[in-house]
């Protein structure tokens, strides 16, 4: 039995570094997506904010776009994520606004991230988002529930051919690499209620 134990605890530890290791690998995938999307352009991954000037802004009456909308958690997420509408038409040009909605079922204080992408991926650079709780972390209390608009414009200079887009957003568990004073601070959902009192 004594000869057998030396094995034993070097398969354990074997074992033991591979789940560790394939715990890492799931909190380094938002990074790693983000570096493989910048690097390749790949993927329908978004921009940032948007700067929406409607002076300079042509609204095509002309035609309409479907703009559809999908939502799903990573693996290691076990927040409740939706969206108001499975789908808009919108006029190219036209800014458009879609609530979606998170709840941390869960005992404990998380932080979410949501990553877009847009299929087909031709019309990405067409798609620009001027508000977006993508842009940001979602810090959640325990069963607390976010509201969090999305305002959007489909560009007027949108391929003809595209008559579709699918605006596709996964939500991560980013609470390991936040730092305390992230951690410890008020939730996304007390700062939009501060800013509501506010206006």
């Amino acid at each position: 039995m004594s000869a057998q134990s030396p094995v034993i605890r070097k398969t354990a530890l074997k074992l033991c570094l591979i789940v560790v290791g394939m715990f890492g690998f799931g909190f380094a995938l938002v990074p790693l997506y983000d570096l493989l999307c910048d690097i390749t352009g790949l993927g329908g991954k978004t921009g940032g904010p948007y700067a929406y000037d409607p002076a300079e802004t042509r609204v095509d009456k002309n035609r309409l776009v479907k703009v559809n909308f999908i939502t799903n958690t990573n693996g290691g997420m076990s927040w409740d994520f939706w969206s108001e509408k499975n789908g808009v038409r919108v006029h190219p040009g036209q800014l458009k606004e879609v609530n979606f909605y998170v709840k941390n079922t869960t005992n404990r204080r998380m932080i979410g991230q949501a990553v877009p992408s847009v299929v087909p991926t031709s019309a990405t650079d067409y798609f620009h988002k001027t508000e977006c709780f993508c842009f940001n972390h979602q810090l959640l209390e325990p069963g607390e529930e976010m509201e969090m608009p999305m305002r959007f414009i489909v560009d007027s200079d949108l391929p003809a051919n595209v008559q579709s887009i699918s605006l596709s957003y996964a939500l991560f568990d980013v609470t390991g690499f936040a730092s305390e004073e992230v951690l410890n601070g008020p939730s996304s959902a007390a700062q939009q209620s501060a800013g509501a009192g506010a206006d």
